[in-house]
């Protein structure tokens, strides 16, 4: 007898339409600028060989190195397989599938919403206005079952950063209601930013944080959830019980000491000069209708004709990220900040194009 497999699953996964990362879409090239990676790497190498035995739940000295670099306390991390995992686990930890509802502000990053679908949760998403900020006066009005608000800051695909003083307003009216997560990922580009500080006195915020952008370790998978001590216990219920593996633990603790800390700051000041210089080439390409102010590894970019500008350079090797089926970025394509080398292609690029 034969029958439909589809059927045996979840109505809202048959319906789901996944989240499409970078490698998902593929492509042929050598100028790989459409998943936010760093451009170059450091080189790593396993002190730990033997594997027989599970991992650390939690391994204390990668914990430990990540407090200082943070200024908190360990009981206040949680390690996860990247920010992606740390995403879901807190809509499985405080959210009832089909009671509770997340909201999101879009155009921002879109695993917000597929997890929520793939749990069974109801979203809001309130749309950004002005220069991609928050519409605070609709947020109040849609608070009611609402236990987390997610944000990204800086925002991808957007670039920008949130007014510190709508986030200060976001915590005052979700105070006892709700969570505030905010998304760290690119943070190191803009470190002065960070919302850290606001931990001691906010016992409802979690900023979620990742090795994979200014680390150069996106390979690796290892992201952090940073919030008070009950909201970390809580998480620790829910999370697999071997969330690291023994080489993740092992990258990521070199990767955090003191050495490799200065080495990523001095690498980050180099991209954002690279950044600095491509906003003004672009801003030279007459093929070129707005380019976007930003504050992370990647510049969101509005074209005279997005697809033609995306297929064209597709074909010469050099990959960008198609955003004109968000909202709010018609014709707008996202271009992660890579080496002046291959900033240099993109202009070279764009500018022989603009001849055509």
């Amino acid at each position: 007898m034969s029958f439909n497999i589809e059927e045996l699953a979840r109505k809202n996964i048959r319906t789901l339409v996944p989240y499409e990362s970078a490698r998902r879409l593929g492509g042929n090239g050598n100028v790989w600028l459409n998943a936010n990676e760093f451009p170059v790497s450091t080189p790593f190498y396993l002190s730990q060989q033997q594997m027989n035995r599970y991992p650390e739940f939690q391994p204390k000295l990668m914990v430990e190195r990540y407090a200082n670099y943070t200024n908190l306390n360990t009981n206040q991390i949680l390690a996860s397989r990247g920010a992606d995992e740390a995403i879901e686990l807190i809509m499985k930890t405080f959210c009832e599938p089909t009671k509770d509802m997340i909201l999101f502000c879009p155009p921002t990053y879109g695993m917000y919403k597929v997890s929520a679908e793939i749990i069974g949760i109801k979203y809001h998403a309130i749309p950004t206005v002005g220069n991609w900020q928050l519409n605070l006066p609709v947020i109040a009005e849609n608070l009611d079952n609402v236990k987390l608000i997610y944000i990204c800051n800086p925002n991808n695909p957007t670039g920008n950063l949130f007014n510190v003083n709508d986030i200060y307003h976001l915590l005052e009216i979700t105070a006892g209601k709700a969570l505030l997560v905010v998304d760290e990922a690119y943070i190191e580009f803009c470190m002065e930013s960070t919302l850290v500080k606001l931990l001691k006195d906010h016992m409802h915020l979690i900023i979620l944080r990742t090795l994979s952008k200014a680390f150069a370790l996106a390979g690796l998978r290892c992201g952090f959830v940073l919030a008070n001590t009950q909201i970390i216990d809580l998480l620790m219920k829910v999370i697999t019980p071997y969330p690291l593996s023994i080489p993740v633990s092992d990258i990521a603790t070199q990767a955090l000491s003191k050495k490799n800390i200065i080495l990523m700051h001095n690498n980050v000041k180099k991209l954002n000069i690279n950044r600095k210089w491509l906003i003004e080439q672009l801003n030279m390409c007459s093929c070129v209708e707005k380019v976007f102010s930003s504050e992370s590894n990647y510049v969101l970019v509005r074209f005279k004709n997005s697809m033609k500008v995306f297929k064209r350079l597709w074909n010469q090797g050099i990959i960008l990220r198609d955003q004109d089926k968000n909202i709010g970025l018609s014709q707008c394509l996202r271009i992660s900040i890579g080496t002046r080398k291959e900033c240099e292609h993109v202009i070279t690029a764009l500018k022989n194009l603009s001849l055509e």
